[in-house]
């Protein structure tokens, strides 16, 4: 790391490192150092909300990072009904105009040799979260080697509304701008600005698939890995326009551009609830988000039909949780009054032959509840056919290419939470603390809690998080890729175990 330890005058623990638009002090924590805040691109304010990111103006002496800073304009979110949701989405709206800013845990032990990065996209439906989120403490990951980075990005109506006269995609595009700042400014914390992975969970990991596929990104970083994410996530202009006359009708506005531009993002965020249940079914497309969010990023085709063109020499990890769907089901207490018509209802929501579907999976589970039912088809249209295009994409353009195109992997979550009287299991979200190595963190833990009353194995997040720093560093997470020929998926509950289907 190119760094300055403080002089007498400053904080005993700071450290000092230059960006390109000025040096910024951070945290020092031992042999890691933390820095909150920095910007990659200038506040997004009045008109800009809704223009690409610009470079951030220089700042004279150092700015201070040592504090958290401002987030993205959002609703505060705490649970999803019974369970204690906090943890993820963070403390939700930090008023503050410069929050398009990243977080940054670096190593500082001494060694020069460049190290490698990962740059983290959250989760949050589009609509919430931030970096400040304690699940996000990348402190391990310093810990082990690795500079993380972790990004804010515009959410919402500023960052993901299709409004005529305004670039689509905007939260997409800060992403790829934090990956331009990584490459300009990386090596002054120490990382290899050619070796970067960009990851992502949930709303991040559909994100990080659509950079993947995105040419406007090619060559920002070597690896990526999708989370509980989809290849097939992406809204149609045709369902982004429905949600576009949604927000301007509740906001008593033309759907234009100079009428949202003078709105306030309190006006914003107060009516998002307004835009829940909006249905996006048209006669070509259904809602690849089964009515969970009005928002995701806008493409006229789906990230994991476009990807072989652009994801040349990029590795992939991608994988879901066993049970995604319980985490919309179980806190509710919906996996236990689920019926035959709900599970009905969902099914053609989510498929084009809804009876077709119930009976595939009642042959595969004949003993499963409905609830049961309703969360596997759930958590397949959410994230796992999704995924699993998106995976047979990338291995079918590698096999395709030359000896030095990327390489696939793929995995599956199945250590059960019981938290929720053991309903909540595999379900979405539950991986993060094991990837971050953060299960110690006392508030993921209690019969609310995402980990529940049962301690964790500990050999189990120090296996999944030696995973992903293993791909980080090599590209190779531990075991044997995933091919056209061989579908090879590493499976985790106690330990990891691989699976292999034709």
């Amino acid at each position: 790391m190119n760094r300055h330890p403080e002089g007498p005058s400053g904080p005993p623990a700071g450290i000092v490192v230059p960006t390109e638009s000025g040096a910024v002090r951070g945290r020092r924590h031992g042999g890691t150092a933390v820095f909150h805040g920095i910007p990659y691109a200038a506040p997004p304010v009045g008109r800009a909300r809704f223009a690409p990111p610009r470079p951030h103006a220089p700042w004279a002496g150092v700015r201070d990072a040592t504090e958290p800073g401002p987030t993205a304009p959002q609703a505060r979110r705490d649970a999803f009904g019974a369970l204690d949701m906090s943890p993820y989405f963070g403390p939700g709206w930090v008023r503050g105009e410069d929050y398009l800013t990243l977080t940054v845990h670096a190593p500082v032990d001494g060694n020069l040799a460049a190290r490698p990065v990962m740059v983290f996209v959250h989760g949050g439906g589009f609509v919430a979260g931030s970096p400040r989120a304690p699940l996000y403490d990348g402190t391990a990951f310093a810990r082990d080697g690795v500079v993380l980075v972790t990004v804010a990005y515009r959410l919402g109506i500023a960052g993901f509304l299709d409004l005529p006269g305004a670039p689509a995609n905007r939260g997409l595009l800060d992403v790829i701008a934090a990956l331009r700042w990584v490459r300009e400014n990386i090596a002054a914390f120490g990382g290899d600005p050619g070796n970067v992975t960009l990851f992502g969970q949930s709303a991040g990991a559909t994100l990080t698939g659509a950079v993947l596929a995105d040419p406007a990104a090619r060559g920002l970083f070597r690896r990526a890995i999708v989370q509980s994410g989809s290849g097939l996530g992406a809204h149609t202009p045709e369902q982004a326009a429905r949600v576009t006359d949604a927000a301007a009708r509740a906001l008593e506005i033309r759907p234009r551009l100079d009428a949202f531009a003078a709105l306030s993002d309190e006006r914003f965020v107060e009516i998002m609830p307004r835009l829940a249940g909006i249905d996006l079914t048209t006669p070509t497309h259904l809602d690849p988000l089964a009515g969970l969010s009005p928002f995701s990023v806008v493409l006229e085709r789906q990230p994991a039909h476009t990807l072989a063109a652009h994801a040349y020499g990029v590795d992939l990890l991608a994988g879901v949780n066993s049970e995604e769907g319980n985490l919309y089901l179980a806190p509710q207490g919906l996996l236990t009054s689920t019926t035959a018509a709900d599970l009905a209802d969902l099914a053609a929501r989510t498929d084009r032959a809804p009876a077709e579907l119930v009976a595939a999976h009642r042959a595969r589970r004949p003993d499963a509840t409905d609830g049961a039912l309703r969360s596997a088809i759930l958590g397949d249209a959410l994230f796992g056919n999704g995924t699993r295009r998106l995976l047979d994409a990338h291995a079918a353009g590698s096999a395709a290419t030359a000896a030095d195109a990327g390489r696939t992997y793929a995995y599956e979550f199945g250590w059960r939470s019981d938290a929720l009287g053991g309903q909540l299991g595999a379900a979405h979200t539950v991986e993060l603390p094991f990837v971050f190595d953060t299960t110690h963190l006392p508030q993921l833990h209690g019969p609310g809690a995402l980990l529940g009353t049962a301690a964790p194995p500990p050999e189990l997040a120090r296996r999944t998080h030696a995973a992903w720093v293993a791909f980080a560093r090599t590209g190779d997470p531990g075991w044997e890729p995933y091919t056209p020929g061989r579908r090879v998926t590493c499976r985790s509950a106690e330990e990891w175990t691989q699976e292999k289907s034709m």
